[in-house]
């Protein structure tokens, strides 16, 4: 039901997060939300062989609306693919997992939801439609 993990790390440098990765540690950028390279980003992916590392903009207001701050603690999160959106969720929140933010289409084409770990880090659990 779930593949592809990856962590989030929220960022309050987007530049600078990003160019330390792909500048000195040889990543390469597979993925920008919004697209145009004139745009600051508000998320972006990075690749290394086989692992994606996510970055967001840590001053943002997610959807499951809690604050990304290092004030908050809320610095990482976890994005987890799964074949189908709503029944992952449902299956979580069966098994007890809070949900934070319900499924729904998001403008960068998944849909998408977030349930929290038993530690409250918030994961978000996505689909390509």
């Amino acid at each position: 039901m779930f593949r592809d993990p990856f962590p989030i790390f929220l960022t309050d440098d987007m530049a600078a997060i990003t160019a330390f990765y792909r500048d000195l540690l040889g990543f390469s950028e597979a993925y920008r939300f919004p697209s145009s390279p004139l745009d600051d980003p508000e998320f972006v992916v990075l690749s290394l062989g086989p692992a994606q590392f996510g970055f967001g903009r840590a001053g943002s207001v997610p959807l499951h609306g809690r604050m990304r701050s290092l004030e908050t603690g809320n610095r990482v999160e976890v994005c987890v693919y799964a074949d189908n959106v709503d029944l992952a969720v449902d299956f979580l929140r069966e098994a007890g997992a809070p949900v934070l933010a319900e499924p729904a289409d998001q403008p960068w084409g998944e849909r998408a939801a977030y349930v929290a770990d038993p530690d409250g880090n918030p994961v978000l659990i996505v689909a390509r439609r």
